[in-house]
């Protein structure tokens, strides 16, 4: 008994999950590469409760990720992907030379994609297969930083959260910023344990890589790069070495960076140069970001937002870098956000990085439930609950349309219109998605764009006679912030009606 005792002491004091260890003291046999073998993969299936538990969730990702994958139509920014994906792989980077605020990165792999063919799915699936991926990605990065648990519970956190999943089916570069982030973040804290070089030069890779899907990973990049300077700057003092490693991954990204780099900051000078016509300003960033990772439900937010407080907690109290790591990043990632959010527009899904530190302090927070109650049942019953407060956002997800339903409104008006009839975009660019489903050759009409009210008066007089359509969105409000085409259109036509999700309006000309 007293040898039981001494080796159950030893082992909480070399790794926690030596008292909860779900696979009951099982060890894998697959160490390296070198130990991929059959026999050791059918072992670990066969005997690891962590590597069957992430095999279920990745299932459960790709249901929740493929199904009804092309059920809503493209939006505007989606059909802005595919217009600019078709262009030629120097006529993308052209497009982000010229002013488009995201990398081409995204836009590539799109390209090669749209050799398959051109509908919903092949355009969504890269962000659907990633958001898959991106699952085993959380189990590591919670493995690395604390143990196998808070692992195996952020992977559950990343399967069912509503805000991964929706834009794991929304064909933008989201998930791919997510994916190459989160894989980062993995050589990141196994570079801090190491000290290897190796695994400074894949932090630089991927670190790249992120900022080549979509430029906002910059900051998680930033952060993680001033907490290896916080955390090793006594190290540092006394030897450089410690330095030179990080040193090599930063020159890893800024030498696959360094083009994307310059035009970055000629964008970022552009981006900046008027005050944001949208998106969301201050403290309202903060707010909403945590609205949205936690699951887009109020009750939620809070309910995930206390267990990341305490989960910060029990960091501290573990180790007192474990804490510093999960407020610098949030604290960091926040305050630079509210900052930009008068410069430039600014929304949530920028932020989605913040998913990986969000339910890594949720996992951690498991380890006060089990002080208390000290039975392996806490894991589950944390995977569970995960489940239960996200099913009630993804029966209505996936019961309705959440997205404009712009292949139902083009429909429609092909049914309206008649030979010779005039379309009008309100504003001018959404004649992107209306023309991915709205054919005007085949209808035989004319299509025009139009801002402002002095764009609405010139081509309603042009069109003569001709019977006008307008069509309306929302984004009127930020292309044209005076109001002026809002009055003119209340001043001179009539509404005909809008799409199943009443976020598209065709009026016609009274």
């Amino acid at each position: 008994m007293a040898k039981k005792k001494e080796g159950r002491e030893s082992g909480k004091k070399q790794d926690f999950t030596g008292e909860c260890d779900l696979d009951g003291g099982f060890v894998s046999p697959i160490k390296t590469v070198r130990d991929l073998s059959l026999k050791n993969i059918q072992s670990l299936v066969t005997a690891s409760r962590y590597f069957q538990s992430l095999i279920v969730l990745m299932v459960i990702g790709l249901f929740l990720r493929f199904y009804n994958l092309g059920f809503n139509s493209l939006w505007l920014d989606e059909t802005s992907t595919y217009t600019i994906s078709v262009k030629s792989f120097a006529g993308i980077w052209q497009v982000t030379a010229s002013g488009e605020f995201n990398p081409p990165l995204f836009y590539w792999a799109e390209h090669v994609m749209l050799m398959l063919g051109n509908n919903e799915v092949i355009l969504r699936f890269i962000p659907a297969l990633l958001g898959v991926l991106t699952i085993p990605l959380f189990y590591l990065i919670g493995k690395e930083f604390l143990d196998r648990n808070a692992g195996i519970i952020a992977a559950a956190a990343c399967t069912v959260s509503p805000f991964l999943i929706y834009y794991s089916q929304e064909a933008r570069a989201y998930m791919m910023m997510l994916f190459f982030v989160a894989l980062a973040t993995i050589f990141f804290l196994r570079a801090m344990k190491s000290g290897s070089l190796i695994h400074w030069i894949l932090f630089g890779v991927f670190s790249a890589l992120a900022f080549w899907s979509h430029f906002y990973a910059f900051v998680m990049i930033a952060a993680l790069v001033l907490y290896a300077l916080i955390e090793w700057a006594p190290r540092i003092r006394t030897e450089l070495a410690n330095l030179r490693m990080l040193v090599a991954g930063i020159i890893v990204f800024v030498v696959l960076s360094l083009h994307l780099i310059i035009v970055t900051l000629q964008l970022f000078v552009l981006r900046t140069s008027s005050a944001p016509t949208y998106g969301i300003q201050g403290l309202g960033i903060i707010l909403e970001t945590f609205i949205q990772v936690a699951g887009m439900n109020d009750i939620a937010m809070y309910l995930l937002v206390a267990l990341f407080i305490v989960g910060i907690i029990q960091a501290f109290r573990i180790g007192k870098n474990k804490g510093i790591f999960l407020v610098l990043i949030t604290v960091l990632t926040f305050v630079i956000s509210y900052i930009l959010s008068f410069k430039m527009p600014m929304l949530p899904r920028y932020l989605i990085f913040l998913s990986i530190v969000f339910f890594l302090g949720i996992a951690v927070s498991y380890r006060v439930v089990y002080s208390l109650w000290n039975t392996r049942a806490v894991v589950y019953g944390f995977i569970i609950l995960l489940f239960v407060i996200s099913a009630p956002v993804l029966a209505g997800y996936y019961s309705g349309f959440s997205k404009e339903d712009w292949r139902g409104f083009s429909a429609t008006l092909q049914q309206k219109t008649l030979p010779g009839d005039v379309v009008i975009s309100v504003p001018g660019y959404i004649s992107q998605p209306l023309d991915y489903y709205y054919s005007s050759t085949k209808a035989q009409t004319k299509e025009y764009g139009a801002t402002t009210a002095a764009d609405l008066d010139r081509v309603t007089t042009e069109s003569g006679n001709h019977t006008i359509y307008y069509v309306v969105t929302g984004d009127i409000s930020a292309a044209d912030p005076a109001g002026d085409a809002v009055q003119w259109l209340k001043n001179n036509t009539t509404y005909v009606g809008s799409d199943a999700t009443q976020l598209i309006y065709l009026f016609t000309r009274s």
